[in-house]
């Protein structure tokens, strides 16, 4: 009969050092890895600006003339200036009607007409500071009946779109974005009946896109949204 070990030395048991220094190392990788890579990401943006900018500076105004070091950032900075005195420039009577001779130039270039009228409606649905962006997370059948996919609501379906759908009910478009990369996907549009609202944020649901799954808003229950699991 083979001898049973008593409970209190299976209980003393501990895992080896080398289990230890394993389950150490990946606590530290799981903190260390997104400040470093969020670090890394910031730097590697700035400096492809700056690539891009000082270039265009004159020499004399370059920082790295009078202490000796090129600083890193600098161009955002230039960037960041030009850009709203461009803004403040574009909002006045001479900008605005600078932009209309310049955009009527445009529209008599059949290639770069549509490359430009494209990239303007893209730059206006991300940066504008009117309500129109994302605001709502929902679910939506897709792509068949009793599958579930997380998608954004967009807006309500109007012309011809609206017309052309055989649905007496209002019908909305919903963007779905693909895993793990959630700037492209599809455009939808569905019924309204048939989309389901999330009280969880636009943000907690991107997150929940980009990791396929493996975050959720509320960690410890998921049944719960974030912002009432914070109170």
């Amino acid at each position: 009969m083979p001898l049973l070990e008593p409970q209190d030395e299976i209980k003393k048991r501990k895992p080896g050092i080398f289990a230890r220094l394993r389950g150490n190392f990946l606590a530290g990788l799981i903190v260390i890895a997104p400040i470093g890579l969020t670090l890394w990401l910031i730097w590697t943006v700035v400096g492809w600006i700056d690539g891009w900018v000082l270039p265009f500076v004159p020499f004399q105004y370059r920082p790295e003339q009078y202490i000796g070091i090129n600083l890193r950032g600098v161009g955002v900075i230039f960037f960041l200036i030009f850009t709203v005195i461009v803004g403040w420039i574009g909002k006045g009577f001479l900008g605005r009607s600078f932009l209309r001779w310049g955009e009527g130039l445009v529209d008599r270039m059949p290639v770069v007409r549509s490359i430009y009228n494209g990239l303007k409606q893209i730059a206006e649905t991300v940066f504008s500071q009117r309500d129109t962006s994302f605001d709502r997370a929902c679910l939506v059948e897709y792509p068949r009946r009793g599958i579930w996919a997380i998608a954004f609501v967009s807006t309500t379906a109007k012309g011809e779109i609206d017309a052309s759908i055989p649905v007496e009910e209002q019908k909305v478009s919903v963007f779905l974005p693909t895993t793990p990369n959630p700037t492209s996907g599809f455009l939808l549009f569905v019924p309204r009946s048939d989309v389901i609202e999330l009280e969880m944020s636009v943000e907690d649901a991107a997150k929940l896109v980009i990791s396929a799954g493996l975050v959720y808003p509320n960690g410890k229950d998921p049944s719960k949204p974030a912002a009432l699991a914070a109170q």
